[in-house]
């Protein structure tokens, strides 16, 4: 195995151990409130520093092309103006957090009107990224891979420095590419406020 491929699989599976197996739990927890980008967020009390230039609200979303798990395609998000995205990013899709955060935005995200656009966005390879929709038979959202250097993480401010993972997070553009809604879930073993986050997209939508 060489050591790219091994350091990708180190990444996953540190992921696994600290954000899956230690968060399996019957029912998850939804925090409400948000960390800022680009200051900290926490693993069970634990802080974790946030990397990079923290997007805002009413400012453009950040040009970062990232990968579309199915196409292998580069995919920038701000270039997909005309229609309201809804950011759905979370650390690893192979954690039970994760799943139960792609598995809402698929399954109770189709009540959502067809011109709001739903990605998934991690640092799971693409590869990997398209196992986990089908075997988790989730294929109508779109998956962004930014497993390549975590440019998109550092550009939003939402890189964890430890893990180097992407911070558990909900954000909505408008169809101008305008950021309107950020969550970034404090601890990041909790659900963001999906329910809220839909509310929003909705909003936009109109």
């Amino acid at each position: 195995m060489t050591g790219k491929r091994m350091g990708i699989f180190s990444l996953c599976f540190l992921a696994f151990l600290v954000l899956g197996c230690a968060s399996m739990q019957p029912k998850l927890p939804v925090d409400e409130l948000s960390s800022k980008p680009g200051t900290q967020v926490s693993f069970r009390g634990k802080p974790t520093k946030l990397l990079g230039t923290p997007i805002e609200l009413g400012k453009p979303l950040p040009s970062v092309p990232l990968v579309d798990a199915m196409t292998l395609e580069d995919v920038d998000p701000s270039k997909m103006t005309g229609q309201v995205l809804f950011l759905s990013i979370v650390p690893s899709l192979d954690t039970p957090v994760c799943e139960a955060q792609t598995h809402y935005l698929s399954e109770q995200g189709n009540q959502l009107p067809s011109t709001i656009k739903r990605i998934a966005i991690s640092r799971d390879t693409p590869f990997a990224q398209k196992r986990f929709a089908k075997e988790a038979k989730l294929m109508n959202i779109q998956y962004l891979s930014d497993y390549r250097e975590g440019a998109f993480g550092r550009a939003t401010g939402l890189l964890m420095e430890n893990l180097m993972l992407l911070a558990r997070s909900v954000v909505i553009v408008d169809r101008q590419g305008v950021v309107q809604y950020i969550q970034v879930v404090p601890e990041i073993s909790h659900l963001p406020e999906m329910d809220k986050a839909f509310q929003k997209a909705i909003e936009l939508a109109k």
